[in-house]
């Protein structure tokens, strides 16, 4: 069941600024990352997902209801961490709490108490003194003050420190494991990694690429590293039909790439040769990422 639709989405500032034409779908207890570096749409999309921009074309919906004409019956059920935080400067961490509750007409702050202590937010300091990374702990708690079942996140982690960070995913997990259904924005390799079930990359604000993240991790395309015992052996076997991607003569070593159902065939070729050790490359979500952010005409070689 589609819980997030953003279907053929269009906002255009000018000068290339903007989303065009994206459509995805986030599935009921699905992780959904939308990967993509600081300028390239992510934000406006969340934006209008909040029914705080109109669509000049396409349309956006959560749980079937339209984000910009029924925006106030989403937000009851949403949370929603934004990129950028504003607060007011009066409050302390708990007044802003309180006043979220109030918002939402929740009385009962034991989930908010448990958030503080899980993220070990220090409540009392006023909000113009707290630090970026305090500032984003206490939106996470009020992110998550009422239990939502749809989140929308906006760099969830930006100012956290890595202890921080690697908490918030733990957190992210456990929240799946509950059936929550989560759109995590980031252009942190290794939080969408950790976190999501399928990915969505975003290049000048336009989708170039959606996939399930097992399918990455279980790429038939393999790539390994070889170091030869002399440089003679390593010109034979240059000679061969794989395909390769690196040279390095002065050390005797090539990267060799081939797919599963080659292998058999790469392992009895290289008992022929004479070497110190071979290992495998791992593909990884940036490898992939790097494919559609390289500048034209550069190098695909390691």
């Amino acid at each position: 069941m589609s819980i997030i639709e953003v279907k053929n989405l269009t906002k255009d500032f000018g000068h290339g600024r903007g989303v065009f034409d994206a459509s995805f779908t986030v599935q009921k207890g699905e992780v959904f990352g939308f990967l993509g570096p600081n300028g390239a749409g992510k934000t406006t999309t969340i934006r209008h997902l909040m029914g705080f921009s109109r669509p000049q074309a396409g349309k956006t919906s959560i749980l079937s209801k339209d984000c910009w004409s029924q925006h106030h019956e989403i937000k009851s059920y949403v949370g929603y961490l934004p990129g950028e935080i504003s607060m007011p400067d009066h409050l302390t961490g708990a007044g802003f709490i309180k006043q979220m509750a109030d918002f939402r007409k929740i009385k009962d702050l034991s989930y908010a108490k448990e958030l503080t202590e899980r993220f070990a937010l220090d409540t009392s300091i006023r909000l113009k003194r707290m630090s970026l990374g305090t500032k984003r702990k206490l939106a996470i708690v009020t992110a998550f003050l009422h239990d939502p079942d749809v989140l929308l996140l906006d760099e969830p982690t930006g100012g956290l420190d890595p202890l921080m960070q690697d908490n918030f995913i733990q957190f992210i997990k456990e929240e799946k494991k509950r059936g929550k259904t989560i759109l995590l924005s980031s252009h942190i390799f290794s939080e969408v990694d950790a976190t999501c079930d399928r990915i969505s990359i975003i290049k000048e604000g336009k989708l170039v690429s959606t996939f399930a993240a097992d399918e990455l991790k279980h790429n038939a395309r393999k790539e390994w590293k070889i170091e030869f015992a002399s440089i003679d052996e390593l010109v034979k076997f240059c000679q061969k039909d794989f395909k390769i991607n690196l040279v390095k003569k002065e050390a005797n070593l090539v990267h060799v790439v081939f797919y599963d159902k080659d292998v058999n065939r790469f392992l009895a070729e290289l008992s022929n040769y004479k070497v110190n050790f071979f290992s495998e490359i791992k593909f990884t979500l940036e490898d992939y990422f790097m494919k559609f952010y390289r500048k034209e005409g550069e190098s695909h070689v390691k």
